[in-house]
């Protein structure tokens, strides 16, 4: 069965800009970059299963521990599961 068809059929759109259309995924595309740059060049996996387990530390150090400027330093769990302080309203 053609995949598209099978989308069409569940009623789900696709976003598939085609060649050069770089801001469909871009944000997909930079995470990539900043694993193989930080993790993947710098390493000599011995198996599928050391890389596994690499990459699993790498995203939970990128997630946890490494600040992102797009975020103001913070980490993506700071910025998403920490509520912000409240901001007492005037009486």
């Amino acid at each position: 069965m053609d995949f598209f068809k099978t989308l069409k059929d569940a009623d789900i759109q696709t976003s598939i800009g085609g060649k050069g259309a770089w801001c469909d995924n871009v944000f997909v595309e930079r995470l990539w970059r900043t694993i193989t740059y930080e993790e993947v060049y710098l390493r000599a996996y011995d198996s599928v299963s050391a890389a596994r387990a690499n990459l699993r530390r790498y995203l939970t150090f990128y997630n946890t521990r490494r600040p992102h400027s797009s975020r103001a330093g913070q980490t993506p769990d700071q910025a998403y599961h920490i509520k912000p302080q409240q901001i007492p309203v005037a009486p």
